[in-house]
């Protein structure tokens, strides 16, 4: 079998029609490697078996740095409470809510502060008012209108329904104006909904700036689940996020490779699709064979040199750029001055976030918590040397440090290609490589948050096992609200 699956090169495959749970590679141990492996659990069976390829620690993006003994968030710092399978996550493994330290915001122009937050939720509701009018409910129903719809996702995953791309997933949502939102921007979709202009500069700029490092261009898909991540109540998990995934690949038994993937080669067995996983490891590289694969790290050539072989038509390279990113966590005193509190001691905020200004050198810095917080814990004063992360779209140099911070003990820096570059480019990737090679990272197009990943996780895998299973009433079905109401 091996023999035929190394020499099959091109010959004709087809849909595999068998009910033995496949020989599956997951490519990558974030949390959408870690989620899809689970679900695939899920689904297949605890017969699945399941190679998961990681060359650096699980959790990708929900890394944590130590600073003085005590671990902080670097990124994926907070999951909004509408986030289902997140909270199911979280429940299934016994781990718990962070408890929340307050902090209040407040927006920085350079120059002065253009909003601040108070203790007084009235108070914060009519400087708002004052400010920008009625912009500030016109966002909240354009917010509350995409999540409603998008929440359908839920019901139709329950129901074991799955779509082969993120046109058919966003279309059963919200219909074609969904599929439009990834091709227009949030500034142009909330100007036509009666939302100033001077509220987009101000508050959208300010959020997008601290969410994906990019302006108010941005699609207005991604823009709204961003902005309802700032709007809604957030939570995050005690000891660190990154504990869903190494939480969910414990919990599946999944076989964790420590090896990067160079590359995927087509085969055929017996009449199907093999894939032939090659691999890179600290002291040995090599190859192994699956009949499903999934990959959750990106494949755009800015940021991977994958290759795939013997398909065809051949797999093309994707279009499209990552955005630069910058996380510095710095811990030291902060220069209140800087932003206009001469006495430190009355600076009163735990979280700056910046308008779209030329000379403005970071996005947002926020006086973070440890990722274990006792029921003493409290957060240090202002004139007190605590722990900041800064995020920036070009590494800090000294001056830099020095305009931000009187003085500082420690500074870390992690550089990332986080989020795609939201306008590089107005075409979707595909979900569906091959027959059984999926493309999970996909949905990052669309908008990137923890949710989003999860929810593209739970799609995938049901997307292969319907395919799997040539369940295919269970693809791409269209007037699905109907169907689901009558099914229950």
């Amino acid at each position: 079998m091996l023999l035929d699956a190394i020499l099959g090169g091109l010959q004709e495959t087809h849909p595999c029609t068998c009910v033995v749970p496949p020989r599956a590679a997951v490519v990558g141990a974030g949390l959408g490697g870690s989620a899809v492996a689970y679900f695939l659990q899920q689904h297949f069976g605890p017969q699945v078996q399941l190679d998961v390829y990681e060359p650096a620690g699980v959790g990708g993006r929900l890394a944590t740095v130590t600073v003085n003994k005590q671990q902080y968030e670097s990124r994926g710092a907070s999951i909004h409470a509408l986030s289902l399978h997140m909270q199911d996550f979280v429940k299934i493994l016994g781990l718990k809510h962070r408890r929340e330290v307050a902090g209040k915001s407040a927006i920085f122009s350079g120059e002065h502060f253009v909003l601040e937050e108070t203790d007084w939720y009235l108070l914060n509701l009519f400087r708002l008012w004052w400010h920008y009018g009625i912009s500030f409910l016109r966002l909240q129903m354009w917010v509350e209108e995409v999540m409603e719809k998008f929440m359908r996702i839920y019901k139709y995953q329950a129901h074991g329904y799955a779509f082969s791309s993120l046109e058919e997933l966003l279309r059963s949502l919200g219909g074609d104006a969904f599929v439009n939102m990834t091709q227009r921007s949030v500034a142009e979709s909330l100007l036509e909904v009666g939302v100033t202009q001077r509220f987009v500069d101000d508050v959208i700029a300010a959020v997008l700036r601290s969410s994906y490092g990019q302006s108010v261009l941005v699609p207005a898909f991604a823009g709204a689940m961003s902005l309802a991540g700032a709007q809604g109540s957030t939570w995050a998990v005690e000891g660190g996020n990154k504990l869903v995934c190494s939480g969910l690949l414990k919990l599946t038994k999944a076989n964790v490779i420590p090896a990067r993937v160079t590359g995927i080669s087509l085969h055929s067995s017996e009449g199907r699709a093999l894939y032939q996983v090659h691999y890179e490891g600290d002291e040995d590289q090599g190859s192994a064979f699956y009949d499903m694969v999934v990959v959750t790290t990106p494949l755009h050539p800015s940021r991977s040199n994958f290759t795939f072989e013997n398909f065809e038509p051949p797999i093309a390279d994707f279009p499209g750029a990552f955005q630069p990113s910058v996380t510095s966590v710095v811990h030291g005193y902060l220069n209140s001055s800087y932003f206009g509190f001469p006495d430190p001691k009355l600076f009163p905020f735990a979280s700056i976030l910046t308008t779209d200004t030329p000379d403005l050198f970071f996005n947002a810095m926020d006086n973070i918590c440890p990722v274990n917080i006792s029921s003493a814990f409290r957060r240090k004063q202002p004139q007190e040397a605590a722990v900041w992360r800064v995020l920036s779209q070009q590494p800090l140099d000294k001056q830099q440090l020095k305009t931000l911070f009187r003085s500082y003990y420690s500074v870390q820096v992690t550089e990332w290609q986080t989020y795609p570059r939201y306008d590089a480019t107005k075409s979707l990737p595909p979900i569906v490589l091959h027959e059984n090679l999926f493309y999970l990272s996909s949905v990052e197009w669309v908008a990137s948050s923890m949710e989003m990943i999860a929810v593209a996780a739970k799609n995938v895998a049901l997307l292969a096992y319907n395919r799997w299973h040539q369940d295919l009433e269970k693809i791409d079905q269209k007037d699905l609200m109907h169907k689901v109401k009558t099914e229950l």
